[in-house]
């Protein structure tokens, strides 16, 4: 009997490693996504080197609708807890905070972005959330998805110390 649960919980265990590792796949397949038709000047910020004293470093991205059509956006999340999300719309009203979806309940965004229109996303990244061990280099991104399944992704950069 011993025997048996032991060579069940074995195999149960590889495949588990197996599903983890397909898992881990789909994570570098990533690089496949299909390209939103919404726009920015800038798709990568460095804030250079910052400090974990001085807390919470913002930065704004501008996303523009340069389409010919209405795009509708469902859902801005980020790639780690540390890093909070909000689209600012145009009469200056902020939805979010939007965060990491495997961690927390990430609400939708919900958002019609017009022919011609911008919006901005801005990041707020908190250096002190991973603690001391959280010095050193950093990129977290900030992907925004349209109806379309095309995604914008947006990356900040730092060196964190202490």
């Amino acid at each position: 009997m011993k025997t048996t649960v032991v060579i069940i919980l074995i195999f149960l265990g590889l495949l588990g490693l197996m599903w983890l590792g397909s898992s881990n796949k789909k994570l570098t397949e990533s690089s496949d996504r299909t390209k939103s038709v919404l726009s920015t000047s800038e798709e990568v910020y460095d804030f250079g080197t910052i400090s974990m004293k001085n807390g919470d470093v913002t930065k704004e991205f501008i996303i523009t609708n340069s389409t010919d059509k209405d795009i509708f956006v469902p859902s801005l999340t980020t790639s780690c807890m540390c890093t909070r999300a909000y689209l600012v719309q145009l009469d200056g009203k902020i939805k979010g905070p939007f965060g990491m979806p495997s961690m927390s309940y990430v609400p939708r965004v919900n958002e019609i972005i017009k022919v011609g229109e911008s919006r901005v996303v801005r990041v707020v990244y908190d250096p002190n959330a991973h603690g001391p061990a959280g010095v050193g280099r950093i990129n977290r991104f900030v992907t925004l998805t349209d109806a379309l399944g095309g995604e914008l992704r947006l990356e900040i950069r730092a060196v964190v110390t202490p």
